[in-house]
This record gives C-alpha cells, structure tokens and sequence, in this order.
C-alpha cells in the first residue's frame, strides 16, 4: 500500500493539534500522542513498505546501516513544514517490533523557554548560579525533564560568561550562545558514548556540563567526579521522586564502594526536581514538582544511608524551599487548577494528599507553576 499522506502533511497535522509524539508502525494508522492520549489519523493501516520509505526518508546511509545492524537507533532533525514556517526539530528512535520496522517521534518546541516563563519553582534560578554541584531533574519519559533542565542551561546562557558542554543522546534543544559559549555533543555523531565523552569532556574547561541522561554506572561515576572537580553538572533521571533518585545512584555501585560514593554524593548533591505533566480536563497539562535541597540534614541522611527520612525532611522543609509531591498536589488542588479525582491518581501517598486538603495535615506551600502544553 503507498502511504497517502506525506510526511509534510502528517507533521503538519501533529504540530496543529499539539502532539507531543508520534508513533509510526506496521498495521497501525500513523498515532498521534496528545495530552498524554494517542489518537489515530486517518488513514488506512501502514505496510513494511511504508516504513521502509519512511525511515529511509528520515535517516542517512550511514545512521540507515547503524539502524539495520543495531536494531535500534537514536536521531533527531529539523523539518521544515513549509516555506512560510520555521522548521520543527524532532528526536526520534527507530527500532523493530516483531520483525517490521518502527518509529517514535519526539516533537521539541522550537524554543527554550525560560524558568519564568514554564512556571517552574523560582528556587530553579539558584541553580543557574551555583559554580559546582550536582542537580538532578527526575521523573517519568515525556514528563517534561529535558525542557526543565533547557530552562536551567539558558539561565546560565543568558547571565554567565562560562563554558557549557552538553553530552546528549541525541541532541534536543539548539541554544544559540549568548553570554556563555555553549558546546553541543550528540552521541554517535560529536563522541561514540556518554562514558567516553566525559572521560574527555575535563580536558575541554567546562564551567557547566549538561548530561542528557546518566543512564549506567561509568556515567554516573563519571558525572560525580565532575561535580566534585568544581564543576556545575546538570542531569536527569528516570526516577519519580528525590529519595529514589538517591537510591538509585547509591545501588547503581557495587557494594563494596557504595560507602565512598554516599559520602561523595552528599558533599556534591545540590538538589533534586521531581516532576510530573498531568493532563487536564480542557486540555492541555499541568505540571507538579518534588523540590529536594540538599540541606545539612539531608547531607547527614544520605552519608549515613538514611534515605527513608529524606521524605519527613523535605514535607516539613518549606522554609527551605522544599516541597513533596502530594503537598504540589494538594496546593494546586486547593487553587482550583487541578481536581481531586485527577490530582488522586497522581498521588505518591494518597492518605497523605487526603490530610491536606480534606483535614488536618503538613502546610501546603505557595508556589507558582506552569499550566499548558509540554
């Protein structure tokens, strides 16, 4: 069957209706994620064909080859929609699926947006300006992590003379330099992995490195010595709140040096942004945020591995600046911005979300957030 839609026309559709992804594959009508929803085109089902011209469309010989011999490849590209619009870039991963080819599209706003502008907790600024440490941005995929920490990097781009190298997989937002210098490294293309790239990245007189993901352990490895030689290193995490995300690092290393890293994380740990987008009623999402400093206290808990009374810490830490999950919930619950029976099914502790807007329960913040599309 030929495909009765071009490529022109489907992402031109996709970018009118907001979707934040696509998925392309065999026996199934091109879908279009919205709102965390995925709805058909129509169209009839696709055939290996189709894929096939599709990805060949989308990749070069080289990145085609890679794809066939790996079974899974990681790009991103600009595509330009029309003559009167501006192009749209997208991240994509192509792989196969009972023996057919297949295809995810991450559509990336055009734009870095600003702290200010995604409503994200003012403390976020701090970080910019912070001159060594470790921030990490946490949460699940398509949940808004990448944009956050764009939002930090051009924070720095915008108020620091210093040097920033990014180290991603692949490359989503473009920063055009403004005060500082900003290198981009995509792997497969600028370095072969993210452990080769920050073994070299030291040699390059970074201010700022921006991991796209710490995926494994010579990565993180890696990025804590890198925060630990005066450097600012900004990463993300596929965790869903601070304590986790901590755990996370620690079981990462064989037992045996887990003690020398929990006394280096809790030296280099800056913070932690956990954050979720959830869809609205009227559409589009809004989003809700763990924030986490690493405060005295949470030093101490984390170089003893008493991760499980971080959670007690952060609740009662507002004066800190700190905040959990439910307690984002329960404010935005409170301002009318978001229902309960959609507010509940985003609850770490529901019980808990339950005391503080029903009854009795640990003050809920005042904050400012983002309501909108990613």
């Amino acid at each position: 069957m030929a495909l009765q839609i071009g490529l022109r026309e489907l992402f031109k559709e996709a970018v009118k209706v907001n979707a934040s992804d696509i998925h392309i594959s065999v026996g199934f009508p091109p879908m279009l994620r919205v709102d965390e929803k995925l709805h058909p085109i129509k169209h009839p089902p696709l055939d290996a064909s189709d894929l096939r011209d599709i990805v060949t469309t989308l990749l070069s010989e080289i990145q085609f080859e890679n794809y066939l011999n790996r079974k899974e490849l990681d790009f991103s590209f600009n595509f330009t929609i029309s003559e009167m619009e501006s192009s749209v870039r997208f991240r994509g991963n192509c792989y196969f699926e009972r023996g057919n080819m297949a295809v995810a599209l991450r559509i990336i706003p055009k734009m870095v947006r600003l702290i200010e502008h995604l409503l994200l907790p003012k403390q976020l600024h701090e970080v910019a300006r912070k001159r060594q440490g470790l921030f990490l941005v946490t949460g699940p995929t398509g949940h808004g992590k990448s944009t956050t920490l764009a939002a930090i990097v051009q924070e720095i781009n915008m108020t620091r003379n210093c040097h920033v190298v990014t180290i991603e997989d692949p490359i989503e937002y473009i920063f055009t330099s403004d005060r500082a210098v900003i290198h981009q490294r995509e792997i497969g293309i600028d370095t072969t992995s993210f452990n080769e790239a920050l073994r070299r990245v030291l040699r390059q007189d970074p201010d700022v490195i921006m991991i796209g993901e710490m995926r494994d352990l010579e990565t993180m490895r890696a990025a804590l010595t890198a925060a630990e030689t005066g450097h600012l290193v900004l990463t993300t995490l596929h965790t869903p709140d601070a304590p986790q995300s901590i755990d996370r690092i620690l079981d990462v290393f064989p037992p045996h040096q887990q003690d020398q890293v929990k006394l280096q994380l809790a030296n280099i740990l800056i913070g932690i942004c956990s954050q979720q987008l959830i869809p609205l009623p009227g559409g589009g999402r809004i989003v809700a945020t763990e924030l986490l400093w690493a405060v005295p206290a949470v030093r101490n808990c984390i170089r003893e591995r008493k991760i499980s009374g971080i959670k007690s810490l952060i609740q009662t830490g507002s004066e800190s600046g700190m905040h959990t999950m439910d307690q984002d919930l329960a404010r935005l619950i409170k301002e009318g911005k978001l229902p309960y029976e959609l507010a509940s099914a985003y609850a770490f502790d529901i019980k808990d979300l339950d005391r503080m807007v029903f009854g009795e329960g640990p003050s809920v913040f005042t904050g400012e957030r983002v309501l909108g599309r990613r």
